[in-house]
């Protein structure tokens, strides 16, 4: 099976780091509100990736985060007055219910940012000492 490599930018046999095992990190919803299409077509889509490596016989770890810090999950909260967790967590309950009702199968793991922040602001530190993002005035982009 051959996959496009955005690092090379070419297509190239799909081998996996460590025989047997597949690792896939695929970024899930912003959660503050319903999820809409263009939310449950990477769901749907990197499940069935999934499903397809599970039944070619490979050892599948497939996380999806939750964007639980945002914006728009501050202004929702705030116009209801509730905490912005209260948003979040209601938000991620109903996602997964969506998702069930589609018969996607949820991740190995859902981290949520919240919880991941200090590891990504480390990720982004080791990855611009290797050079391997490109940095802009005001974001950073993986590369």
């Amino acid at each position: 099976m051959k996959i496009y490599n955005t690092l090379t930018k070419k297509k190239e046999e799909f081998v996996p780091i460590e025989p047997g095992k597949v690792r896939m990190y695929v970024c899930g919803p912003t959660v503050y509100n319903f999820i809409h299409i263009g939310n449950a077509r990477p769901m749907i889509v990197f499940d069935t990736v999934r499903r397809y490596m599970e039944h070619k016989g490979y050892e599948v770890n497939y996380v999806s985060n939750f964007t639980d810090v945002d914006d728009k999950i501050i202004k929702k909260a705030v116009e209801e007055g509730v905490d912005a967790n209260v948003i979040s967590e209601r938000y991620i309950a109903e996602c997964k219910k969506d998702m069930a009702s589609l018969n996607v199968r949820p991740a190995t793991t859902h981290p949520q940012a919240t919880q991941e922040i200090c590891g990504m602001a480390r990720f982004t530190t080791v990855s611009e000492a290797s050079r391997i993002t490109a940095s802009f005035p005001t974001k950073i982009w993986m590369t």
